[in-house]
C-alpha cells in the first residue's frame, strides 16, 4: 500500500487546493446534516415528552371515570324471583327478644358504672334561666326526725311552644254633645302591631321566619306542627304573612345594600337557586344569588338575579370604589379595569387546583401546596396572636412576600414543562393569568388571604335548597335574598337572630328613614335584647 505523502505526489498546487475544498464543502454537509439529525433528535424528544405527558393525564382522566363510576351507589332492586330469596320470618320468639334485652340493659349499666369512675362533673347550667323549685320528701314518714341538709340536682328542661290567643279589648267611651251637636269617640288605637288587620302576632312571625330561614324548615313542615297543637292554618294564610312581614321590612333591605356595597373593601361570589316559573310550567328556572360580603363591618348582601351574567354585578357594584375579592369566574375581571377598583384572588381556589392535580403529579403539585400552606400558616399567627392591622400588613411583607416570589418562579418554569391541559398545566395557568390579583392582598393588613368568609355565608343557601328545594316565584326568591342578608349579618356578629327580627318587627313602623340603619345588625346596638 503506498504512502499518504506518496498519493499526493503527482497533484499540482492548484488541484490540491480544489481538492481541500471539496473535502471541507463535503465535510460541511456532512455536519450540517448531523445537526439537522440532532435537531430532529431533539424534537422528537420533545414530542415523546408530551405523548407521556398525554398518556399520562389520559390515564388520570380514566381514574377519574372510573371513581365516578364505580363509586358507592344507591341500593339495587333485586326481583323477588330470585331462587336464593330467603324466607321472611314472622314469628317472633319472644323469649329471645327479652334475652336481647335484658343483655343490653346489663351492658349499659355496665359502661354507666365503669364511666362514673371517671367522669369530671355536671356540666354548669346557665345563670340566666328561670328555676323552678322543686321540694322532694321521702316517702317514709319523717315525723320527728331533724332536717341536717340538702341535696340539690339541676335538671335542664324544656317547655313545647304553645299557640294562645290576645284578644284586644278596647273600650269605647262617648264624649257628651258639643254645641254642633257632635259627639266624640274615644277608643285605644292598634298602631302598635307592625302588620294592621293581620291576626299573627309579631312572636308568631318571628318563630316563622326563623324557622324558615335560619333553621331551614319549609312552611308546609311548620303548619304540620301546628295542626299537631290542634290549629288548622292554610297556607295561603302561612304565605300571606310571609308576604306581608318581607313587605314591611323591604325598606330596611333597600338601607342595608346601600350600607353594605359602600364598604371600600368587598368579597363577592354567587350560587344557585331553583325558582319555578310561570312561563316553564312542569319546570323550575335556575336564577342566581350573587353575595357580597364586606368584612370590615361584618355585613352581608343577597341579591337575587334571574341569570349568572354581568348585568346583576354591574348594577350593584356601578360606584364600587375600593378592592374586590372574588374567584375566577370571567365577570368579575372586568371590574378590574376600573381606575379606582382592585381586584384580589383568591388563594383557597388557586390551591384547589393543585389540590387536583395531586393523583396527576404529587411531586409539583404536592410542592405548591406546602408553600401555600406556609402562606396559611403566617396569616393564622396573625389572627393567634392579634395584630394589628398595622403589624399584620408588616408581617406579610416581611415572611408572605419572599414566599410568593418564590411560588410564582416555580409556576413561571415548571408551567413550560407542563401540557396546558393537564390538571396541573391548568393549576399554573389559573396562577399565572391572575397573579397581579393574587400578590395583591399584600397590600392593605384588612384584607383577607381567601374568599372563604364569602363562601361561608353561601351555606345556608345550600342547606335550605335541600329542604325547600325550590322558590315559588321570581318574588319569593328576592325576598329569601332579603332574609338571607338580615340573618347572616346577624350570624356575623353573633346576634340572635330571632331576637333581633321580633326588635325590627315592633319598632321599624316608628323608626324613622335616617335612623333605619340601626336596625341592621352590624350598627345594632344589642344591650336592646337584654
Amino acid at each position: 500500500m503506498e504512502n499518504a505523502p506518496d498519493l499526493f505526489d503527482n497533484y499540482s498546487k492548484d488541484e490540491l487546493l480544489k481538492l481541500l475544498k471539496s473535502q471541507i464543502k463535503a465535510n460541511s454537509k456532512l455536519e450540517s446534516k448531523s445537526n439537522k439529525l440532532e435537531s430532529k433528535t431533539e424534537k422528537l424528544e420533545i414530542v415523546a415528552t408530551k405523548l407521556e405527558q398525554e398518556v399520562s393525564y389520559l390515564k388520570f382522566q380514566i381514574e377519574q371515570f372510573k371513581r365516578a363510576m364505580y363509586g358507592s351507589k344507591k341500593e339495587r332492586f333485586i326481583a323477588s324471583e330470585n331462587p336464593e330469596q330467603l324466607a321472611i320470618p314472622f314469628e317472633i320468639d319472644e323469649q329471645e327478644v327479652a334475652q336481647a334485652v335484658e343483655s343490653v340493659k346489663e351492658q349499659i349499666t355496665y359502661e354507666r358504672e365503669k364511666a362514673s369512675k371517671k367522669h369530671q362533673g355536671r356540666m354548669a347550667l346557665p345563670s340566666h334561666l328561670a328555676v323552678n323549685e322543686i321540694i322532694l320528701e321521702p316517702t317514709e314518714n319523717v315525723e320527728g326526725l331533724k332536717c341536717i341538709g340538702q341535696e340539690i340536682t339541676d335538671e335542664l328542661e324544656y317547655t313545647p311552644a304553645k299557640l294562645f290567643i290576645n284578644r284586644y279589648i278596647r273600650n269605647k267611651y262617648v264624649a257628651p254633645v258639643d254645641e254642633k251637636g257632635n259627639q266624640q269617640v274615644k277608643i285605644a288605637s292598634l298602631d302598635f302591631r307592625p302588620i294592621p288587620k293581620c291576626i299573627a302576632g309579631t312572636h308568631l312571625l318571628t318563630q316563622i321566619i326563623t324557622d324558615k330561614f335560619v333553621d331551614h324548615l319549609p312552611l308546609y313542615r311548620q303548619i304540620q306542627r301546628f295542626s299537631r297543637e290542634g290549629v288548622d292554618i292554610p297556607s295561603s294564610t302561612v304565605d300571606s304573612w310571609v308576604r306581608l312581614v318581607s313587605q314591611l321590612l323591604r325598606p330596611l333591605y333597600e338601607c342595608h345594600r346601600q350600607h353594605t356595597l359602600k364598604n371600600g373593601y368587598l368579597q363577592a361570589d354567587e350560587s344557585p337557586i331553583k325558582v319555578q316559573d310561570t312561563d316553564k310550567k312542569g319546570a323550575t328556572h335556575t336564577g342566581f344569588m350573587w353575595v357580597y360580603h364586606a368584612p370590615i363591618p361584618k355585613s352581608v348582601y343577597f341579591d337575587y338575579r334571574k341569570g349568572r351574567g354581568s348585568e346583576g354585578p354591574l348594577e350593584m357594584l356601578n360606584d364600587f370604589v375600593g378592592y374586590l375579592q372574588t374567584d375566577g369566574y370571567g365577570v368579575y375581571p372586568q371590574f378590574a379595569l376600573k381606575e379606582n377598583v382592585t381586584q384580589i384572588a383568591c388563594w383557597a381556589h388557586a390551591r384547589r387546583y393543585f389540590e387536583k392535580a395531586l393523583d396527576y403529579n404529587k411531586a409539583n403539585a404536592s410542592h405548591v401546596m406546602l408553600l401555600i400552606q406556609k402562606l396559611y400558616e403566617i396569616e393564622r399567627k396573625a389572627t393567634s396572636e392579634n395584630f394589628s392591622i398595622q403589624e399584620k400588613y408588616a408581617l406579610r411583607l416581611k415572611e408572605s412576600h419572599p414566599l410568593l416570589n418564590e411560588i410564582g418562579n416555580y409556576i413561571a418554569v415548571q408551567s413550560k414543562l407542563e401540557l396546558p391541559k393537564s390538571p396541573l398545566g391548568k393549576a399554573y395557568n389559573y396562577c399565572l393569568k391572575r397573579w397581579d390579583s393574587l400578590m395583591a392582598y399584600l397590600k392593605d393588613g384588612n384584607l383577607h388571604i381567601d374568599n372563604n368568609q364569602v363562601e361561608n355565608t353561601i351555606r345556608p343557601l345550600a342547606l335550605g335548597r335541600k329542604n325547600y328545594l325550590f322558590a315559588g316565584s321570581h318574588q319569593a326568591a328576592k325576598d329569601i335574598a332579603m332574609y338571607y342578608s338580615f340573618f347572616a349579618s346577624c350570624k356575623k356578629n353573633n346576634i340572635n337572630p330571632s331576637k333581633w327580627l321580633h326588635h325590627v318587627l315592633e319598632n321599624i313602623n316608628d323608626t324613622k328613614s335616617s335612623e333605619l340603619h340601626n336596625l341592621l345588625p352590624q350598627y345594632f346596638n344589642q344591650n336592646l335584647l337584654d
